[in-house]
């Protein structure tokens, strides 16, 4: 067994709505059934026993070595801890060549386990010892290292839930909720909308107290210092005990309580200098420490923590019981998990130290034994919640807190007897106001009811109803897609201030070009999503994107299919048929929104087959108002497009909007039939988007087709009285529409230079010729600079074959160089004449074209 390549589909894809890694699987014969591999099936499952082997559903061929790899990968993640459930295999069209596709939900952790699955096979095969507790230890390790922490999760889990995009930004926990203008940002338990300024009160905790005692909420008396005897002076001003903490910390780092004497307060304010040079010395409040969280003007939770501690049972030592408490699997090192184990540090010891006990000591049956003084829980401490029994006037004091240090979440810290009454009744005061505050405790507390404060985090950053999208259009097929793209960013910029688009030209944001190259993947589409200026979005979705990582979007309002034909790319990533390719351009179409639209071309069976798989409404186009597929849609009241005469109508029922031919330039005046399919495809998209058609109308007779426009697509020039056409046209379908069009404007003479793109099959190359052939009368050859793997000479061999039988063409040249080409064609135009340009640099060619019109 082989593995040959291993992509990661980081959106929805052509086998799932799954992120996964797919790997290409080369298995020698015998691996292509491991009934046949003595003993493979027992040693396996000595090696990692709760793995499933399930038969492949739905294939005729036999378990292989691939299938048990699938099964590998997917078990151990399983059993690490991460909820994955997909898993498919597929034999290739080369024999023993499998594709395995495996779900993720953090993609290095699912790199690795696929090559601890492929470690595990080759285990089985060889006989040799396999270590399944490291293995699963190091992706629990792994996924516990790079996924989002707890708090950070549970907001990004309730965004979900409201069927808000997300996407993490970093590997740590900035995450963007939202496309283009609508979006917002979160870091942990902070979100967008937290001032930097609130931010910095709240980690200056003498500034606080003072904002805080200003507006009369309780607080503790208390003074910064910075050296220890310093410290103890204020210590014996404030009155003891005192707690010690660093004017500038976190997670409870450094913070002592309770200390009552001069070597006590020296030790502490020597282990809080540690976390920063200035330290309060603050009066010690007696009573719980309790945590209300505050989001916006509300209290969501309130939870009452406990040191870390243990109980005695009269045998074991206290180092023994710690141990036996870190055992508890809701117990982690870090913050994956609700508790966190408890650490024998220098604290704990002095802990210890000041009820008299050692780490080694024995205490009483039933003898609590703090670790700690403050109850946090990266420490180790516990949490119970109290959020039903929080006074209103205790509630409206944490509130009042957060809103006087300006932060919209905030972790207020009391220490008071009982949440039961006012802070004033009872002594009691606020003793820290943090920002992006620890959501854990809330969420999954030691005892009582878990907050739903993700879902109360989400709700302040979006109204009910937002789902922070902005109106998404995405266009597949093999032919018109960057045209249609264009026209309908066109139409959507009637109405939008800032439209973003990506097409095989480039990236573009409000019509300026900001990325050069083919742009037709998820990457670009990614980066449209997130530009902060841009308000809607048009995507070209190309197959080779789809195939390499899946889509850069979970959904789509308006999913465009232009076409299939005879297809484009055949015979590369074992993408072999027109309906292989079918099934790629129909991811687009799988995942549109149950409120959105496909617009699907009727006169493609293998388009028009793709209504069944589109999870909102069909509208479809045609040219023929009388094509079954369209007809049989109409007559069921389902929305159309096709042309009436001179006119492009839209039908609905008895509904009709029509849009003359005429006040559409694109079309020539419907002289130009490809075009009128692209027309009425973005028809299709723009109604779907409930564009007034007043706008789109509008769009439509601003649209212009020029080189400026819609570069290398049927862009028109006048050179000395002959008519030249530039077009990007390469694959037989292309140039057979760009004939028929051709086939409207009248020409003395006709003559087309064109190159092949060496990445298509053979009689992919021949057949363009072929179809030229009869409709020119003078072919010019050119190698260009997309040989693509193909030896000097052999694209032109293959054209130059495709012109052997030609009915019309009667001169055939062959030329080195595009542009050479180029100049070769124009030397020999006379008036009246019509050259068809197959270009192949966009840009260079065009520039070049125009910089020769204009010197003529």
């Amino acid at each position: 067994m082989e593995i040959s390549r291993v992509r990661a589909l980081r959106g929805p894809n052509l086998w799932s709505r799954h992120t996964s890694i797919e790997a290409v699987v080369c298995c020698t014969e015998a691996e292509r059934n491991i009934k046949a591999l003595t003993g493979f099936e027992d040693k396996l499952r000595e090696r990692f026993p709760a793995i499933k082997l399930l038969d492949p559903i739905g294939q005729d061929n036999p378990f292989s070595l691939a299938h048990a790899l699938e099964s590998a990968t997917l078990y151990l993640q399983a059993q690490a801890g991460c909820p994955v459930t997909f898993g498919r295999t597929v034999e290739t069209v080369e024999r023993a060549t499998y594709q395995v596709v495996v779900e993720y939900t953090e993609e290095a952790v699912g790199r690795l386990a696929l090559e601890l699955a492929e470690e595990l096979c080759r285990s089985a095969l060889e006989d040799t010892p396999f270590d399944l507790k490291l293995a699963l230890t190091r992706l629990r390790e792994l996924d516990e290292d790079i996924r989002l922490g707890p708090s950070t999760g549970s907001i990004v889990q309730a965004a979900v839930a409201r069927g808000i995009p997300y996407r993490r930004l970093t590997e740590g926990s900035m995450v963007q909720f939202g496309w283009g203008k609508r979006q917002l940002r979160i870091q942990a338990a902070e979100t967008g909308f937290t001032s930097a300024i609130a931010e910095s009160i709240a980690q200056d905790k003498e500034l606080t107290k003072k904002l805080l005692h200003a507006a009369g909420v309780p607080v503790p008396h208390g003074k910064t210092v910075s050296d220890a005897e310093a410290a103890w002076t204020a210590a014996c001003e404030i009155g003891l005990p005192v707690v010690i903490k660093p004017l500038d910390g976190n997670q409870g780092k450094g913070v002592a309580v309770n200390m009552k004497t001069r070597e006590e307060v020296i030790a502490a304010f020597t282990a809080a200098q540690t976390y920063g040079r200035e330290v309060i010395i603050e009066r010690y409040l007696s009573g719980y420490d309790f945590r209300l969280l505050v989001v916006g003007d509300k209290l969501i939770a309130a939870a009452r923590r406990e040191p870390a501690q243990v109980f005695g049972d009269g045998v074991q030592s206290i180092r023994e019981l710690v141990d036996e408490v870190n055992r508890d699997p809701l117990r982690g090192s870090g913050h994956a998990t609700p508790l966190t184990k408890i650490p024998i540090d220098e604290i704990a010891l002095h802990t210890l130290a000041q009820q008299g006990y050692t780490v080694d000591s024995v205490p009483p049956k039933g003898a609590r034994v703090p670790l700690r003084d403050n109850a946090n829980l990266s420490t180790g401490g516990t949490a119970t919640d109290v959020t039903e029994d929080v006074h209103p006037e205790m509630a409206a004091r944490a509130v009042e807190a957060a809103q006087m240090v300006g932060l919209d979440i905030a972790g207020i810290d009391m220490v008071c007897e009982s949440v039961l009454r006012p802070l004033e009744d009872q002594g009691g005061g606020i003793v820290e106001v943090n920002a992006a505050p620890g959501l854990r405790m809330h969420l999954n507390p030691s005892y009582g009811k878990g907050r739903a404060v993700g879902e109360a985090i989400v709700s302040t950053m979006f109204a009910d109803g937002d789902d922070g999208r902005i109106p998404l259009v995405a266009v597949a097929g093999t032919n018109g897609k960057t045209t249609t793209v264009r026209l309908i960013a066109h139409i959507l910029g009637a109405k939008h201030d800032c439209v973003g688009m990506t097409t095989t030209d480039g990236v573009y944001v409000d019509n300026e070009r900001i990325d050069t190259g083919d742009c037709s993947g998820p990457r670009s589409a990614r980066n449209i999503l997130g530009h902060p200026d841009v308000d809607a979005a048009v995507f070209e979705t190309a197959r080779g994107g789809v195939l390499r990582e899946g889509l850069g979007f979970d959904r789509c309002n308006v999913a465009v299919v232009t076409n299939i034909g005879m297809g484009d790319h055949l015979g590369l990533n074992f993408i072999t048929t027109v309906e292989d390719l079918a099934v790629v351009k129909r991811v687009i179409v799988q995942n549109v929104a149950p409120t959105g639209t496909a617009v699907l071309n009727a006169t493609d069976p293998n388009v028009a087959n793709m209504a069944s798989s589109c999870p909102g409404s069909v509208t479809y186009f045609a040219k023929d108002s009388h094509h079954p597929v369209l007809a049989t849609h109409r007559a069921q009241g389902k929305r159309v497009v096709y042309v009436d005469g001179d006119a492009i109508v839209a039908a609905e029922g008895k509904n009709l909007h029509r849009i003359p031919l005429a006040q559409i330039p694109l079309t020539r005046n419907g002289q130009i039939g490809f075009q009128i399919d692209n027309a009425m495809a973005a028809i299709g998209a723009a109604w779907a988007l409930n564009l007034d058609w007043e706008i789109v109308e509008g769009a439509l007779q601003t649209f212009v087709n020029d080189a400026a426009t819609a570069p290398g697509r049927f862009n028109l020039f006048d050179y000395r009285g002959a008519t030249l056409i530039a077009d990007y046209g390469h694959n037989p379908d292309a140039i057979a529409a760009l004939v028929a069009a051709i086939d409207s404007m009248p020409a003395r003479r006709r003559s087309v230079v064109i190159s092949g793109a060496g990445d298509r099959r053979d009689d992919d190359i021949r057949r363009q010729t072929q179809i030229l052939g009869d409709a020119f009368d003078e072919v010019i050859l050119y190698e260009d600079q997309c040989q693509r793997g193909r030896k000097d000479g052999e694209v032109v061999a293959l054209l130059r074959e495709g012109l052997q039988n030609a009915k019309r063409t009667t001169s055939i040249k062959e030329i080195r160089g595009e542009f050479v080409a180029i100049d070769t064609a124009l030397a020999g135009l006379s008036e009246g004449d019509l050259c068809l340009i197959l270009i192949d640099q966009i840009d260079e060619a065009l520039e070049y074209i125009g910089k020769r019109v204009r010197e003529a």
